[in-house]
């Protein structure tokens, strides 16, 4: 208490303060570096406004805006310009002072902040999920500290040294998170250029549908592909060892995965020969319904009562498809109806061409047109054909529509359609019929 109430050791305890100061802080290294690091903050404050209104253009592209990260992204860039022009000149700063000899550790302290907290604050954007986005941090802010202490490079030696040789191969567990790392950002950037060319190429209309989809599946594989095989040099792996893999493999898919790999190259047949595209409307078996996508295994085709058949694209290749959309949408549907034979079949056939003519999706040219096609047993075969051209709204629809039509024609012309008619004849032989009626039956 004695200490707390005497000044001169508050005397003391300053001056102990100023000469530490003086040995670790005030050297004119040091200060030297701070002022380079806060004159590095006037060009960022100078070129941060045109910069942010450059970045803000982004959020008018419209070839990006279909995505939830990107919109994100393009919002929080603006605010980011003054940080990131001015972690660029810190890291000038740095490079300049390396290069002449001078000692950096405090620039690298400020480059190393600014570094950490734009990653985060990008992450924060792009990345919707929360547990992925502290993941990030973590090792945003992690990455920051052991370069802040120096430990960044040791640490990489050490890891690098955690390493196993299998012949003239090395494995580390540094070359390992570095090949993890690069392999998630690269299926991450060939995902994302994928889905932007895949846009770009919907575009062209002088593309058709399944040229479309063909491209963008080749371009999506190509791209993954690529990222994959980046990621593997990253560690050392020799590609050309791929050669002696890839063979490995298409003995494995020629013994294994017959089916598959048929159903595969059947995909690419059909988008290839363009029998069959996206919005076609098809009948295999007893399926009917339009195609939704094509899949490198399966075609999606969606019934009417919203089922969604995947049908695999061998059946495509070897069965029998009615695509009623193929070269043409037109399509030509067929109502039988019966009338009796005490009807003028004449004024049956006006009323039925009609009636059909009445609905808004039958053609006017080709129009409606009802023929006789034969006496049946009991009516008079009438049959109504028309055409339409939007098959992928449905068929029993419009069918239904032209028969309630026919059917108040008929009932108001008194047009007679015909129920089953049997003849019943008695043969009668030496005994005679009786007939008899109880007594029930008499009193009613």
């Amino acid at each position: 208490m004695e200490q707390l109430t005497n000044p001169d050791q508050y005397i003391a305890w300053i001056e102990q303060a100023i000469e530490w100061l003086s040995a670790n802080v005030l050297l004119v290294p040091i200060l030297i570096q701070i002022a380079a690091c806060a004159i590095a903050t006037i060009p960022a404050f100078l070129l941060r406004s045109q910069l942010a209104s450059l970045l803000s253009r982004l959020q008018n592209w419209k070839p990006l805006l279909h995505y939830a990260g990107f919109r994100r992204l393009a919002t929080v860039l603006p605010d980011l310009a003054f940080p990131l022009i001015l972690v660029v000149t810190v890291w000038l700063i740095d490079a300049i002072a390396i290069q002449a000899g001078y000692r950096h550790n405090v620039v690298r302290l400020v480059a190393s902040l600014l570094n950490a907290w734009i990653v985060i604050r990008l992450a924060a954007a792009i990345v919707n999920d929360p547990v992925w986005s502290r993941t990030i941090a973590t090792i945003a802010w992690t990455l920051a500290a052991l370069n802040i202490v120096g430990w960044l490079e040791p640490g990489i030696e050490i890891l690098d040294g955690l390493a196993l040789q299998v012949g003239d191969f090395r494995v580390s567990v540094y070359g390992i998170i570095k090949a993890v790392l690069s392999l998630a950002v690269l299926l991450w950037v060939a995902s994302f250029a994928s889905r932007l060319f895949e846009q770009r190429i919907q575009k062209v209309h002088r593309l058709t549908p399944s040229v479309q989809v063909l491209m963008s599946k080749l371009l999506k594989l190509v791209l993954l592909s690529v990222a994959v095989l980046f990621a593997l040099s990253t560690i050392g792996v020799d590609l050309t060892a791929l050669a002696v893999f890839g063979g490995a493999v298409g003995v494995g898919i020629g013994l294994g995965l017959q089916r598959i790999v048929a159903n595969l190259i059947s995909g690419v047949i059909l988008l290839l020969d363009r029998s069959i595209k996206p919005g076609d409307v098809i009948a295999i078996g007893e399926t009917f319904g339009w195609i939704q996508s094509l899949g490198a295994r399966y075609t999606a085709v969606r019934t009417r009562d919203g089922t969604e058949f995947l049908i695999p694209n061998e059946d495509l290749i070897t069965t029998q498809v009615e695509n009623w959309s193929h070269s043409d949408v037109k399509l030509r549907l067929k109502i039988p109806v019966g009338i009796a034979y005490s009807c003028d079949p004449h004024f049956a056939i006006k009323l039925c061409n009609e009636a059909a003519a009445k609905c808004s999706r039958v053609l006017d040219n080709p129009g409606p047109n009802t023929l006789l096609r034969g006496f049946g047993d009991n009516s008079v075969d009438l049959e109504i054909r028309f055409w339409i051209n939007d098959p992928q709204n449905g068929r029993g629809n419009i069918m239904s529509e032209i028969l309630l039509n026919v059917w108040d024609a008929f009932k108001e012309h008194d047009i007679e359609i015909p129920f089953p008619q049997r003849d019943l004849h008695l043969r009668s032989g030496d005994a005679p019929i009786k007939i008899e009626m109880s007594q029930a039956a008499s009193e009613t």
